[in-house]
């Protein structure tokens, strides 16, 4: 399972696109029926050297050390953006990595973002750079049947999440004592926006669309979203440092 912190910032969002603004879900496509689609949590990195160094960066993120962090940051550092590089490479890596994240928002959302990054154990190696692997890592799924679902569901990718475990209660209401109604699978999970005005209070909880094309609820801690931005590291010897940022919106955006 995810470390909470990651967790809790996936259900900060997770519960953000279930309870949308009035309107918003009778906008969204009518719940039906689709073929599950069978996905495989990403796998923790096989490497104590890099489970510290991620340990030493969330230490780091909890005190906004910017000059620390500095010093970890490789001298190559890139930052992929609507596909291309656009780190300025007569500046240093940490005014990048500072723009890519947002290090500079008041209320430390930057920070968390790294922490978030730095909690996840999982990482997939970077096919176009030799040595780089990239947090978090994806689950394994189809992207074929991914598609049609929702092309079938006239849904975009990011109304799709995966479950943290097997087996999940879906419940018929928001609370606790909610009758069960079913239980997830290992498999894509639909969720559908909710503008009632309890959604908005009850973000523990997300609406979801079963495989049978019925509504439920579940605990948004138990959902993850599939991947975008990513934070990507390299090794040289012993030495773990940040390689680079995939994903955020590049300036003037």
């Amino acid at each position: 399972m995810r470390p909470a912190l990651l967790t809790a910032l996936a259900a900060s969002a997770l519960a953000a696109a279930g309870a949308m603004a009035p309107g918003a879900a009778e906008q969204a496509p009518q719940p039906r029926a689709y073929q599950p689609v069978p996905v495989a949590l990403p796998q923790p990195v096989q490497d104590d050297s890099f489970h510290a160094f991620r340990k030493l960066l969330v230490d780091i993120a909890g005190r906004k050390d910017r000059v620390a962090l500095a010093k970890l940051i490789a001298r190559d550092f890139f930052w992929i953006a609507d596909g291309k590089d656009i780190a300025v490479r007569s500046r240093p890596g940490i005014d990048t990595l500072s723009r890519a994240i947002d290090l500079r928002s008041p209320d430390g959302e930057g920070w968390d973002m790294l922490a978030a990054f730095a909690s996840d154990p999982t990482a997939d190696p970077d096919p176009r750079r030799k040595g780089v692997i990239c947090a978090p890592g994806d689950p394994k799924y189809d992207a074929a049947a991914a598609d049609a679902i929702g092309k079938l569901t006239g849904t975009p990718p990011s109304a799709w999440y995966f479950p943290l475990k097997d087996g999940i209660d879906v419940r018929s209401g928001m609370t606790g004592d909610s009758p069960v109604i079913g239980t997830l699978g290992m498999h894509l999970v639909w969720v559908h926006p909710d503008d009632s005005p309890l959604a908005a209070v009850r973000t523990e909880v997300v609406r979801i669309v079963m495989p049978s094309g019925k509504l439920g609820f579940v605990s948004t801690e138990s959902l993850a979203a599939l991947p975008a931005d990513l934070l990507c590291y390299v090794k040289a010897g012993n030495a773990w440092s940040i390689a680079g940022v995939v994903g955020g919106d590049a300036p003037g955006k």
